[in-house]
């Protein structure tokens, strides 16, 4: 094993590959507080990828209803329980990764799923009370947590990829330009091991091809400039698709570096695997922080409180709603006059958008009447 730098577990530790950093990784960061689950994430992804035979249950993308929602069942309990303690002092994990906690003779720690646990993905969802009786993983007393939230999920496209690790063909790698983790299904076996080295389980075994396959960032719209299919289609725009700068070249004025390396507002999920993922969480500000300290890492408590005071800090709240302002990959941004703005690579701008709405009320003369009373004026929003 070698051993490489995991800034999300703020000390070093044990990986199959020395790695290197691409100099810009695709990332993309989710504002769990804004989602619905209105899946429309999810049609968009599905029918542009994986509607094929084979890929019948196979979601890329897909919301789950935390805590009781799970795709496949039991996808994280499982393996934390397999993890046992994980212990955090201050920012530096003292536990062990999936890398260094492995059985004799395996690369990473893993499970499998059964075919079933992928075959119904909404079991569970929706229930805050735990009426879903189909899956096991419900608390015994559900009632002493009425709460959920909706979490967005896709391949995390890892800086120290499981998949990558436990493939014995090679047939995964992390494309150097940006990082994103493809399947080169010309290599490609079937042996599925990279389906149990997986912890996030976001690579997937094609029944009738045989082969794996998995979320690919869209790239052919990346290498147009154009976000992601799911962010695009996200009617809540919480959504981002960017690139993240390696964390000893952080740029102030790149939106993901802002928000993960700067204000450390976005975190990653369960960082203490050790695969630093580079999809990034803005926690629900109305879920118990001790559950989501397990989920997304130790800064929980300090995000939820800056994103609680968002609505007095012009240059985040600016950031925050350029989210899903435009179809284009935006690169910079800068906040002046209560405008937010976006500009591309060469510096030039790709959408604006004010802070606040401007309002106007419309004078008496201009009023006409309605159901046949005379109007006294109306407010009018543009």
């Amino acid at each position: 094993m070698a051993q490489v730098r995991n800034w999300q577990l703020g000390r070093d530790m044990e990986y199959p590959y020395t790695a290197d950093r691409p100099p810009k990784q695709f990332t993309m960061i989710m504002d769990t507080n804004k989602c619905i689950a209105c899946q429309s994430c999810t049609i968009a992804c599905k029918s542009t990828w994986t509607w094929g035979k084979g890929q019948e249950f196979m979601l890329w993308n897909n919301i789950e209803t935390k805590p009781y929602g799970f795709y496949p069942t039991g996808w994280d309990v499982n393996l934390l329980e397999l993890l046992g303690e994980q212990a955090w002092e201050g920012d530096t994990y003292t536990g062990q990764t999936v890398f260094e906690a492995a059985p004799p003779g395996e690369r990473v720690l893993g499970w499998a799923a059964a075919e079933e646990d992928w075959s119904h993905p909404n079991i569970g969802e929706d229930e805050p009370t735990g009426d879903a009786t189909e899956t096991t993983y419900i608390p015994e007393n559900p009632h002493s947590m009425m709460w959920m939230y909706y979490l967005q999920r896709i391949c995390n496209h890892c800086t120290y990829p499981a998949c990558v690790a436990a493939c014995p063909r090679e047939a995964i790698y992390k494309r150097p330009e940006d990082g994103l983790v493809l399947v080169d299904q010309t290599r490609c076996r079937g042996y599925q091991e990279c389906l149990t080295a997986c912890p996030y389980k976001k690579t997937m075994f094609n029944l009738e091809t045989r082969v794996s396959e998995k979320c690919i960032g869209c790239y052919p719209k990346l290498e147009q400039g154009l976000q992601t299919q799911c962010t695009t289609a996200c009617i809540g725009r919480l959504r981002l698709t960017s690139y993240l700068s390696p964390p000893d070249e952080v740029d102030p004025r790149k939106p993901a570096d802002y928000l993960v390396h700067i204000r450390k507002l976005a975190l990653p999920l369960y960082p203490q695997l050790g695969l630093e993922p580079n999809v990034y969480y803005i926690p629900p500000v109305h879920v118990p922080p001790k559950y989501l300290t397990q989920m997304f890492g130790p800064g929980v408590e300090r995000a939820i409180e800056i994103y609680r005071n968002a609505k007095d800090d012009p240059e985040l709240l600016g950031l925050l709603m350029l989210f899903g302002a435009t179809e284009r990959i935006w690169h910079t941004w800068e906040v002046a006059n209560g405008v937010a703005r976006a500009f591309d690579e060469g510096g030039e701008e790709v959408v604006a958008v004010p802070l606040r709405e401007p309002t106007f009320t419309r004078p008496f003369e201009f009023a006409t009447e309605v159901a046949g009373e005379p109007a006294t004026g109306y407010r009018h929003n543009t």
